[in-house]
């Protein structure tokens, strides 16, 4: 009688290879182990050699780099999301489309189950298992890592009796993943939140200190809130990005040192490097400064928020998601435009934006000649915009008849005993 199957996210690395073995012995099952090219920077054929290798019967690996693109970090970039005003949310961006291109492979294979390499502490279980719960109920999970709770010499102890390739045995004293959109580090002397990263946490990204001496200036150019050209040359999005990485990392720019509140309740210190993500958000917004009315604009960050918490939390396949996105689309449909930033020493400056839709009128906001405000209409509206403050004044804070004095707040913690 021919195993069940499983689909397994196989990175290549210590974690998932040795899954592969275990889940053969665990669970009796045969285990096709996937990969796609998020823009890690891996060769994902060479992985996908070596999960076969490991004892995988079928290895999947593909470029989804524009799905990633297109579908998540576009969409994000459009609704302002960063998580806690910080996070450009690379790494929970890049899951629910991982977890739903499984399920796509499961189907395809016959496959009743699904795995992941994450551990019992962090955000990516959820975000694996909610989106693997929302499209494939009927998939059973499992996540070798936080089931066997083994230390590191222990893998490499079953590493070593199955035959297991690893390529190196020494840790890495960083935990780090990537995709285009940014590359996370935690864990080593990180944890210690008074310790400054030393230098190799950093990889995409120069000291601001040896950074090149004379500024750069770049072109970002906008349609209905997407970026579609770089210094007046279109690109695809995938050429984009690469090229705002490369230019901000050189100047230093994007370097992000977080404490984080993880959704499974505990605080984390976080270093990020997002030097594309940092420039694209911050010309995003200096655009939408110029093209959205100030409540559409005020609003907005109240959905900005919403989507940041619901994208951390692994809830991207959600209704919510969906009538969030119906109000980013309606939003942004007038933030076109090109914006001019200026790079220097860590140092990113908005010098110059324009737009065909632009809500800043020259005719309006001169002192000059061409003025066509009318300040004849001020004084009746600052009368009526202070009438309810005067009126108020007038008669409770300023009258000492109404009892201006001061109110004492009863503490909202009860006393111990009654009195």
């Amino acid at each position: 009688m021919a195993r069940e199957k499983i689909v397994l996210a196989y990175s290549g690395g210590l974690d998932t290879s040795v899954a592969v073995k275990w889940i053969n012995e665990t669970y009796d099952m045969d285990v096709i182990a996937y990969t796609c090219d998020l823009g890690q920077g891996q060769d994902i054929h060479a992985i996908r050699d070596k999960a076969l290798r490991t004892g995988a019967i079928e290895a999947v690996a593909e470029d989804a780099r524009n799905l990633f693109i297109d579908y998540f970090v576009w969409p994000s970039l459009m609704a302002g999301a960063l998580y806690e005003g910080k996070y450009p949310l690379a790494t929970a961006l890049g899951r629910p489309l991982i977890a739903q291109l499984m399920v796509r492979v499961a189907r395809e294979h016959g496959a009743t189950a699904v795995a992941h390499g994450c551990t019992g502490k962090g955000n990516d279980q959820v975000r694996f298992d909610v989106t693997f719960q929302t499209l494939a109920p009927d998939l059973k999970i499992v996540a070798p890592v936080r089931e066997w709770k083994w230390t590191r010499t222990q893998e490499l102890e079953y590493a070593a009796k199955h035959g297991i390739e690893v390529e190196a045995t020494k840790k890495s004293i960083f935990s780090t993943d990537q995709n285009l959109w940014g590359r996370s580090i935690e864990a080593g002397i990180l944890e210690d939140p008074w310790v400054e990263p030393p230098a190799e946490t950093f990889q995409w990204t120069v000291d601001p200190r040896e950074a090149p001496d004379e500024p750069e200036e770049v072109e970002i150019t906008f349609e209905q809130g997407r970026p579609v050209a770089w210094n007046g040359v279109e690109m695809d999005g995938i050429e984009l990005i690469e090229a705002a990485n490369k230019t901000a990392g050189k100047h230093g720019v994007g370097r992000i040192d977080h404490i984080e509140n993880r959704l499974v309740g505990i605080k984390s210190r976080e270093i990020y490097e997002a030097p594309g993500a940092v420039l694209l958000n911050e010309a995003h917004k200096e655009l939408e400064f110029l093209t959205l009315s100030k409540e559409s604009q005020r609003f907005k960050t109240h959905v900005s928020q919403t989507y940041a918490d619901l994208i951390y939390n692994g809830l991207w396949f959600s209704q919510l998601h969906q009538d969030l996105m119906a109000f980013t689309v309606s939003n942004q449909q007038y933030v076109s435009g090109v914006v001019r930033m200026k790079l220097y020493k860590g140092g990113l400056i908005v010098v110059g934006r324009k737009s065909p839709h632009s809500l800043y009128r020259h005719e309006l906001a001169t002192y000059e000649e061409g003025d066509q405000y009318d300040a004849t209409a001020a004084m009746g509206f600052i009368k009526i915009h202070g009438l309810g403050q005067t009126t108020q004044a007038k008669h409770q804070l300023l009258n000492s008849k109404a009892g201006g004095a001061r109110l004492e707040l009863p503490s909202i913690i009860p006393p111990d005993k009654a009195r």
